[in-house]
């Protein structure tokens, strides 16, 4: 047995005989036998160093980049803290160029065009903001909806930003700023007479000021001032790098708490305004404009399909259905994510600027006053305020000169044929800028300078049409870009009538902060006072 068992011989050795073996191989073979840990690890680190590189290098392609990418991480370090001065010189390296942080590969699209072709490619990009985003905005918010369910869903919040419901919503609005910019000259009186930075006290502003145009006085001023001192965790946990899960102690873990907080306030708000416009209550905020959209939508519904009449019924248009209070919430919320951090930026900025420019600054404080027929506390009309075109043009040139929101992502849904020499691939991110195209000195004269004219006597508006991405373009533009520009209408009128104000410059005032949206460096430090007539 023993004999048998040592001379048994394969078939397959019968078949193929033995091969010589250079002795090269055997030394290989004899290597990686005895190899130890170290040696596997150092081998398996190299191994992914070499293929995140080629990975980074294929999707790259032709386009401008680093020519090598540090590994995994990418320049993570520097997006930590993003640079305004470097996100200028990735837009003016070329048209499309690209970075790769961890597994995220992102291209830039720097000029208008190829912006407005991102915008407007809904077959090939979708709205991402960032990866953790559905996460705290609500993996079905309406704001990552794509194609007919998207277009579906806008419609029934068109009726929101009619000019009948923005008609609507200037009471509030004037109310807080009358008693807001009370506080800001109790601000520079408490500190003495000394400049205090006003950006915070800004993003306070535009807080009260959304709250009371979303959900009107449902909602307590403690409550909107927690919003307002939370809102910056928010903000934090959305930056364009961040960590991609919800770890506990993380910015993203401290926006979600943030976000379920505010979505927790307007789903009470929602509930309120469901029992008061059942009752017929008068829309004041936009919270009741939308229920009762839903309230006229359900009786007309139930009239007929049970065949009633439906005869001093207005159908509304469009028919929608029924929202949860979390659905309404989760709705309105958006509302605030899109405008909080922008309108804060365009209301910073409009401060300091105005406060350099004391001439614009009479113009607008003059026509506001004839407006009001002399009555600096006068209300004012939707139609007196769309009246005032130089104080529009104001906020029309702001909006160009310092745009809040620089740059939108998107996350390619399928290999997406950006030129004729390159193709964004799926799972990348696709950023369009909107910098660019507001400074283009083909369509802008001077554009490095603030100038209102080129809206009030010029012809940037229609010469620029095409160029004036500030709330973008294409299925996804912004719902509520003419409130927007309404809103900064009226807040620079009544400051103009209520307040004198200096800005004390520092070597930072012009400098470009970014956080989500611009700022200037030094967060704006201003002396305010009662204007004396």
């Amino acid at each position: 047995m023993a004999t048998n068992a040592t001379s048994f011989t394969s078939p397959l050795a019968d078949k193929f005989p033995a091969v010589n073996l250079p002795p090269q191989f055997d030394y290989v073979v004899d290597k990686v036998a005895n190899a130890g840990i170290l040696t596997w690890v150092v081998t398996l680190l190299a191994l992914a160093v070499a293929y995140d590189q080629i990975s980074y290098w294929t999707q790259k392609g032709s386009i401008v980049g680093p020519a090598f990418k540090e590994p995994f991480i990418g320049p993570f370090l520097q997006s930590v803290n993003p640079k305004f001065e470097e996100y200028y010189a990735k837009w003016k390296s070329g048209p499309l160029s690209c970075v790769s942080v961890f597994h995220k590969f992102v291209v830039i699209a720097s000029t208008r065009d190829l912006s407005r072709k991102v915008f407007n490619s809904p077959a090939f990009v979708k709205p991402c903001v960032v990866d953790v985003a559905t996460k705290i905005l609500g993996e079905k918010s309406w704001v990552f909806l794509d194609g007919k369910e998207h277009v579906d869903f806008r419609k029934g919040l068109n009726g929101l930003f009619t000019r009948r419901a923005l008609e609507c919503y200037l009471p509030r609005q004037e109310e807080v700023y009358n008693t807001e910019f009370k506080k800001y000259v109790k601000v520079t009186k408490d500190a003495g007479g000394k400049p205090v930075p006003f950006m915070t006290h800004f993003r306070d502003l535009m807080t009260d000021v959304s709250c009371r145009t979303f959900v009107g006085y449902y909602i307590s001023q403690e409550a909107i001032k927690k919003i307002s001192d939370d809102y910056f965790l928010v903000t934090a946990a959305l930056e364009l790098v961040n960590f991609p899960l919800i770890i506990p102690y993380t910015k993203t873990w401290y926006g979600k708490k943030a976000a379920a907080m505010v979505m927790d306030e307007f789903a009470k708000c929602a509930a309120k305004a469901k029992v008061r416009m059942a009752a017929g209550g008068e829309v004041s905020c936009i919270m009741d404009a939308w229920v009762k959209d839903m309230i006229a939508s359900k009786k007309w519904r139930e009239a007929t399909e049970k065949g009633l009449s439906t005869e001093g019924l207005e159908k509304p248009q469009p028919l929608i259905r029924e929202f949860t209070d979390f659905e309404i919430s989760q709705t309105i919320f958006t509302f605030l994510f899109a405008s909080q951090d922008a309108t804060s930026s365009a209301v910073t900025n409009m401060f300091q600027i105005m406060a350099q420019r004391p001439e614009i600054l009479d113009r607008v404080r003059e026509e506001n006053l004839k407006t009001r027929k002399g009555d600096i506390h006068a209300a004012v009309t939707l139609d007196e305020l769309e009246s005032m075109t130089y104080t529009r043009a104001v906020v029309r040139e702001l909006l160009r000169y310092r745009p809040p929101v620089l740059m939108v992502p998107y996350k390619v849904k399928k290999a997406f044929p950006i030129t004729e020499d390159y193709t964004v691939p799926k799972g990348a991110m696709v950023i369009p800028t909107t910098y660019m195209a507001l400074r283009d000195p083909d369509v802008y004269e001077n554009p490095d300078e603030f100038d209102p004219e080129r809206y009030y006597s010029g012809d940037a508006e229609e010469k620029g049409a095409k160029n004036y991405l500030v709330f973008g373009t294409g299925p996804h533009y912004c719902l509520g870009q003419h409130y927007a520009q309404l809103n900064l209408a009226l807040c620079l009128g009544k400051a103009s009538l209520l307040l004198d104000w200096k800005h004390h410059a520092t070597p930072l005032s012009e400098n470009i902060k970014v956080f989500a949206t611009i700022f200037p460096e030094d967060d704006c430090p201003l002396t305010m006072e009662e204007r004396k007539w």
